[in-house]
């Protein structure tokens, strides 16, 4: 079981980014996936939830500016990330069927 992160950068407040996972080694239609974050001396956090069937939940925090979705044909995760704030800078990992991501760092300038 792989799974990979990719889309993180340095970006100014306000913006976006778009987040992906890549998943190998399972069947990855049949698990809900997470996206987690770890901000500097701050615990991990949950910030979001996709069933296997597509239904959806957020973190307080970022409801309303970030969308996860899926592509079951591409074995793919995604996190779109608008009006970002200095707050959101972290380490984004995905996580599903019990494994997690190595981490693509999400930087956001003031």
């Amino acid at each position: 079981v792989q799974l990979v992160e990719s889309g993180g950068g340095l970006v100014q407040s306000g913006g976006s980014l778009r987040l992906s996972c890549t998943a190998s080694g399972f069947t990855f239609s049949n698990y809900a996936m997470r996206w987690y974050r770890l901000a500097p001396g701050k615990e991990r956090e949950w910030v979001a939830f996709i069933s296997a069937g597509g239904g959806t939940n957020y973190a307080d925090s970022v409801k309303g500016r970030f969308t996860i979705s899926r592509d079951n044909t591409k074995n793919a995760l995604y996190l779109q990330m608008n009006s970002l704030k200095s707050e959101d800078t972290a380490v984004y990992y995905c996580y599903g069927n019990g494994n997690w991501g190595r981490g693509t760092q999400v930087t956001v300038s003031s």
